[in-house]
């Protein structure tokens, strides 16, 4: 049996391009300027004069609909949208942005657009809800002439349709006092702290006022690795315990420091399994510490409407060849970035509106992320560097009063070409992974 929202899209894609739609505006200095600003992207290039460009990474932005957009005709990301709306699936997620360059444009030129319906796929299982994923493709050219592309994959989902899930809030909280708070901001700052004593050097757990060993009362504590052996184990299947999911793993953990904890695993474990720690953040107070198997992967990034349980922890902050830059996250960031980009979702600006969709907060857009990643990599590579594609891929949101961590890897150098993978992450984990193809 065909599914009628394949079939109507498939009307859609046999349509093929879209008729080129012109940008409302020529590339103009004002616009420019105002998203160096919001980017805080101070590259010389960008800046007012005879010899002005524009970044790469606002090839999208000169054809942006806009705030009371009139659609085109036959522009077929809108058209199958609305074949999605009019089945339930109401919501959107963007999750890929495949950019290439060929040039910048110049203050003047009048770029146009032009777009096809690639694929949609569907229906699928998803975190956040039963859906389907769209691509487009789209060229931009000046004249005859190509100067970007772009693909772009969204997620079109029915809200309230995504995996079963329990109120991590509702957990038990644990006892909280003068002899174990160095512990519980130890898991809020992705550290597993082990109390020590500073007389004889004792470790141990849990903590207490005085040590065991020596009976002083001197307490200080150790970093641990983070790495331990379940000692024992069981699986608690009834009755349902507030805020877990059942069934539930606890485990005896042997620590490589030589204490033992008790915790929530997630995963498979046997005894003797090494395991490693990892943090839940339960609300803005608590930080649990749990274990997993040693080498899992970590867990997908749970999108907007249903926050991800992993905080990105010091420890698993990868090795960089290009310095670590840090970016904080304010709601001044978010809103003036999404309008220097010309993208204006309320999600983007109108928390209130944010929040009733299912999100936490306003969270940064895609088109500011490529753009901060870009000037991550410029900043280092130096002003003239040519960026020659940016590959993106979205995970978790960005909110305000977060920090946006960058970090960067040399993949391969060849025939003048540099391949890097760089990593935005944020507090709950990555936000974004992009691979950039540069020329110095």
């Amino acid at each position: 049996m065909t599914d009628p929202i394949i079939e109507l899209t498939d009307k859609i894609k046999a349509r093929g391009k879209s008729p080129a739609r012109l940008a409302p505006d020529p590339v103009n200095g004002p616009m420019i300027r105002h998203w160096a600003e919001a980017i805080g992207d101070t590259n010389p290039r960008w800046a007012p004069g005879p010899d002005t460009e524009a970044p790469p990474a606002m090839a999208q932005v000169w054809t942006m609909y806009g705030l009371n957009p009139e659609r085109m005709p036959n522009d077929p990301l809108p058209d199958t949208m609305q074949v999605l709306d009019d089945a339930g699936f109401t919501s959107v997620l963007g999750t890929n942005c495949d950019q290439t360059y060929a040039r910048t444009l110049k203050p003047g030129e009048v770029p146009s657009i032009s777009t096809y319906l690639s694929d949609v796929m569907g229906p699928k299982k998803t975190g956040v809800g039963e859906g389907y994923f769209i691509t487009t493709k789209s060229v931009w050219t000046v004249g005859d002439e190509e100067v970007a592309t772009m693909t772009f994959r969204v997620l079109k989902f029915k809200p309230g349709t995504g995996r079963a899930s329990v109120d991590k809030t509702k957990s038990s909280r644990p006892m909280m006092n003068k002899d174990t708070s160095f512990f519980w901001e130890g898991t809020q700052a992705g550290e597993l702290r082990i109390q020590k004593c500073n007389a004889c050097g004792e470790l141990r757990h849990p903590p207490g006022p005085v040590c065991p060993k020596c009976h002083a009362m001197d307490r200080g504590f150790v970093v641990a690795s983070g790495k331990g052996t379940v000692r024992s184990f069981l699986v608690h299947h009834a009755p349902v315990v507030p805020g877990k999911q059942l069934p539930l793993t606890l485990a005896l953990v042997d620590l490589e420091e030589g204490v033992r904890m008790i915790g929530e695993v997630k995963g498979d474990v046997a005894i003797g399994d090494a395991v490693e720690v990892w943090f839940d953040p339960i609300d803005d107070e608590v930080t649990l510490a749990k274990w997993q198997p040693a080498g899992t992967p970590a867990p997908e990034p749970a999108p907007e409407e249903n926050p991800p349980p992993l905080r990105a922890t010091l420890r698993e902050v990868p090795p960089s060849d290009i310095p670590v830059w840090e970016v904080p996250i304010t709601p001044t960031l978010v809103v003036s970035t999404a309008l220097a980009t010309r993208d204006f979702q309320d999600v983007h600006h109108d928390r209130d509106r944010s929040i009733g969709h299912g999100s936490k907060d306003i969270f940064i857009n895609i088109l500011s992320t490529t753009g901060l990643v870009q000037r991550y990599i410029t900043d280092w590579a130096g002003p003239q560097t040519q960026i020659l594609s940016c590959a993106l891929r979205l995970g978790a949101p960005a909110y305000p009063y977060d920090t946006l961590r960058f970090t960067g890897n040399i993949v391969s150098e060849e025939d003048g070409v540099t391949t890097i993978d760089v990593t935005a992450a944020v507090s709950i984990g990555n936000h974004a992974n992009a691979r950039l193809e540069i020329r110095k």
